[in-house]
């Protein structure tokens, strides 16, 4: 495994919080990681065999497996398969069997639970609110700008302020011309995308050298940001009930 020194040198040291969070959809565990270093126990669900996901993990249906088990988790976290709703491939995907949005039937599902809950997906046309926008540029040295937005039930998580894109170039072929820049483009095969190194830096992410998973991930800076606001607003709010 291919595992550069400088993947996570701005992730803290993990300080438990006694809270269990499923994480459904998990794919090889980009969200899962930043909740784990905000001090979660976390437990991931996915339809595929996900080998490189480094915490508790169940292969099954995600959204059969929280209807039974959710109310065992003090929080869940999803991000449903967006292909039918993804900006770069819903026009391609268009009609196809295999892509539906799952967003609606997900958000029915945790709704079932009783627990607070988080939905996540890239900028698209999936109908989600967009309680908070997150972007590589808050969150350095991230080389990625790869934005998503999360619809939040039950929490609040603070909005970071989103630095300006003036003056960042994705590296890379395009239009037959060779581009310089400072950000990286976790995606695709070609067009000087970058090297498995390059990529795991770009993201934060260490444990996995696939390049399909560590396209379809995103940042653990990003959880770990969400993770700690979620953590305090429930242990404070168990203080309150106690």
């Amino acid at each position: 495994m291919n595992t550069p020194s400088t993947a996570r040198p701005f992730l803290p040291e993990r300080e438990p919080n006694g809270l269990r969070l499923l994480d459904l959809f998990c794919c090889a565990g980009g969200a899962a990681m930043g909740y784990h270093l905000a001090g979660f126990e976390v437990t991931g669900v996915d339809i595929a065999p996900q080998p490189n996901y480094p915490f508790t993990f169940h292969q099954g249906d995600a959204l059969a497996f929280v209807r039974e088990h959710g109310r065992a988790f003090d929080v869940i976290g999803a991000c449903p398969p967006c292909q039918a709703d993804c900006t770069l491939t819903a026009g391609t995907n268009q009609g196809r069997a295999d892509h539906r949005s799952l967003l609606a039937a997900t958000r029915a599902a945790l709704l079932s639970t009783g627990r607070p809950w988080i939905i996540e997906n890239p900028i698209g046309r999936a109908r989600m609110r967009r309680d908070l926008l997150l972007c590589g540029l808050m969150f350095p040295p991230l080389r990625v700008f790869r934005h998503r937005q999360f619809e939040l039930h039950g929490l609040s998580v603070p909005q970071p302020a989103h630095p300006s894109h003036a003056g960042h170039r994705v590296r890379g072929w395009r239009h037959g011309r060779f581009h310089d820049g400072d950000m990286v483009a976790v995606y695709g095969d070609g067009g000087g995308k970058g090297s498995v190194a390059e990529w795991q830096a770009a993201m934060g992410i260490d444990w996995t050298d696939d390049r399909r998973e560590l396209a379809e991930a995103i940042p653990p800076a990003y959880t770990l940001h969400i993770g700690h606001a979620v953590a305090v607003a429930l242990t404070s709010e168990a203080r309150r009930a106690a």
